[in-house]
């Protein structure tokens, strides 16, 4: 099947122009967002594009982010877009220049293309308007069916040799197969959510390619917390508000939840970076940033006593933040209201370890960045371009993941149908 042409409103490549090789043979791997991203940047191109996934749909990563009401991008400016990205080695000025090839407004214009009206949300999160991801992606995938992208679903990457160019070779229904290609972009996700696939188990292949990669870990995920079993039974499922956590000199405004785990929520999440650096890894979190000590002691009044109980509705504070100063602040902390206001402004907090990567939003680590080049192919395996989260970057919730996905698996397919160059004879 020949592909058809580009449908109207569908942004692959915008504000330049490229030189595409038309009739090449790419093999996309990984059907989430920046698969299906490259698929369909390769196959407007003019490329015969096959996908291939191991599971039996595809997209399933798609459909757990819009559990939550699919945040596709986010709405600042571009300039500071492109600092929410990280992620050790990453080159200096990649995010902007990416961003510039394919950025919010790019994203926006693209669900457009699909029937799919979205808005901005009060956080400056870009939503669909139905805030539903199930049918924005049965359009995505009818339409690439429509240009002629193929689907080899149920199967699993397995192998790579040299062929022409390069030589698949795939698990399938109890056997094997193989599938010859002039280029292949991977786009096999992290270690997150691994029952949509995403499951982190080409990083072995990977180093018997001889490929370098970081390990994978657990990103915009929980902490465990110690907790006494007293604050357990009182704040479980609790929410502490509008609070401020601190933590290796970074600071974030947000909310935390309490679980019998430990903690959860925004304000941790984008903390990540700072606290796997540390050795023993703990927050601060200030209960109530509006005020200071000094207006929290004054609140008080001229008490003498009982300042713990008095503190709940005169500091006005949830269910949560009275727990933690009730049963896991030291007993010094209830013997005076500047010791209490002191521990409310401050309140320490160490972290045993992340929550298991399997229950992260996110991952960090993966292909290292001095083994892809600007065109995100790996350097020992011409024609092969890595896209999305396979990448050693991160970024917070809030829409930068998907962005981040979408402008990869973008600028992984533009380079894939520029042509590989040659190989000189074989694998390195």
């Amino acid at each position: 099947m020949r592909p058809q042409a580009r449908t109207r409103g569908e942004p692959s490549c915008p504000r330049r122009r490229l030189l595409f090789r038309s009739g090449i043979k790419i093999a996309v791997i990984g059907g989430g967002p920046a698969g299906l991203r490259a698929a369909e940047v390769a196959v407007a191109g003019g490329a015969d594009v096959t996908l291939f996934d191991a599971k039996r749909s595809v997209g399933r990563k798609f459909l757990v982010a819009g559990r939550g009401g699919l945040n596709l991008t986010h709405s600042e400016p571009r300039d500071a877009f492109a600092t929410r990205y990280g992620g050790p080695g990453t080159p200096d000025g990649f995010w902007p220049a990416l961003l510039a090839g394919f950025d919010a407004d790019a994203l926006r214009a693209w669900a457009a293309g699909l029937g799919i009206e979205t808005f901005v949300g009060t956080s400056g999160r870009v939503f669909p308007r139905e805030f539903k991801a199930a049918p924005l992606l049965r359009r995505w995938v009818e339409r690439l069916r429509g240009q002629g992208v193929r689907f080899a679903v149920r199967h699993r990457w397995i192998g790579l040799r040299p062929g022409a160019q390069w030589i698949l070779e795939f698990e399938y229904e109890g056997g094997k197969s193989s599938f010859e290609c002039d280029a292949v972009v991977l786009a096999l996700g992290g270690g997150s959510w691994p029952e949509t696939g995403s499951d982190g188990g080409w990083v072995a292949l990977f180093r018997t390619l001889g490929v370098g990669v970081a390990p994978l870990v657990a990103a915009n995920c929980g902490w465990e917390v110690d907790w006494p079993a007293g604050f357990v039974a009182a704040a479980e499922g609790h929410a502490l508000k509008n609070v401020v956590v601190s933590a290796g000199g970074k600071t974030m405004a947000g909310e935390l939840m309490v679980t019998r785990h430990g903690l959860e929520g925004g304000a941790i999440y984008q903390l990540g970076p700072e606290l796997r650096a540390m050795t023993a890894p703990a927050i601060s979190i200030d209960l109530k940033p509006t005020f200071t000590a000094a207006q929290l002691v004054a609140r008080l009044g001229p008490l003498r006593g009982n300042f713990l109980a008095e503190s709940r509705g005169r500091w006005r504070l949830g269910v949560a933040a009275h727990a933690l100063l009730s049963h896991v602040a030291p007993s010094e902390a209830h013997a005076s209201a500047a010791a209490l206001a002191a521990a409310a402004k401050d309140f320490r907090v160490r972290l045993v370890r992340p929550r298991p990567i399997a229950e992260a939003i996110s991952s960090a680590g993966g292909v290292r960045w001095d083994e892809i080049d600007a065109a995100l192919m790996l350097r020992r395996l011409p024609g092969v371009f890595v896209a999305g989260e396979m990448i050693a970057w991160e970024a917070p919730t809030g829409g930068y993941l998907m962005q981040g996905c979408f402008a990869t698996g973008t600028r992984a397919a533009e380079s894939a149908l520029r042509g590989a160059p040659p190989r000189n004879g074989g694998m390195p």
